[in-house]
């Protein structure tokens, strides 16, 4: 039961995160989704990153949890996604619905990538004792 409010309140900060990113790339000018774009490009550096350097024993299970799957899963969204795409088609507006989905599916993939390359990186650099 605790690890549902571990979930719970990050999921509570990876949303208002998310709605304030939305508010501040409003996506009305150009009718090109950017901000969900760029949500989901972050959320999945992100839990590349976080999810390759959060070996066991280095960080408790709750607060995996609560970043991990509360945070990261709040913040990204990918129903908006799939309605935004409905929402171009179904406005005529094809080639921006194609040309979302691979920008966002590639980007999404390269950058997950990148970030357990990242995680990994920073797991192999040997910490000395005495750097600040």
């Amino acid at each position: 039961m605790r690890e549902l409010a571990y979930i719970g309140a990050g999921g509570f900060l990876g949303t208002l995160t998310r709605y304030t990113i939305q508010l501040m790339l409003p996506s009305a000018n150009t009718g090109f989704p950017w901000a969900v774009l760029l949500i989901n490009a972050i959320g999945s550096l992100f839990l590349g990153w976080f999810l390759t350097i959060t070996i066991p024993g280095k960080i408790t299970p709750q607060l995996r949890l609560a970043i991990g799957t509360g945070f990261t899963g709040a913040f990204t969204t990918f129903s908006t996604f799939t309605l935004d795409i409905v929402r171009l088609s179904e406005g005529g507006e094809w080639l921006k619905a194609a040309a979302y989905l691979l920008l966002s599916v590639l980007v999404g993939l390269l950058l997950c990538a990148l970030g357990i390359k990242l995680g990994k990186r920073m797991l192999s650099v040997p910490s000395r004792e005495g750097d600040a």
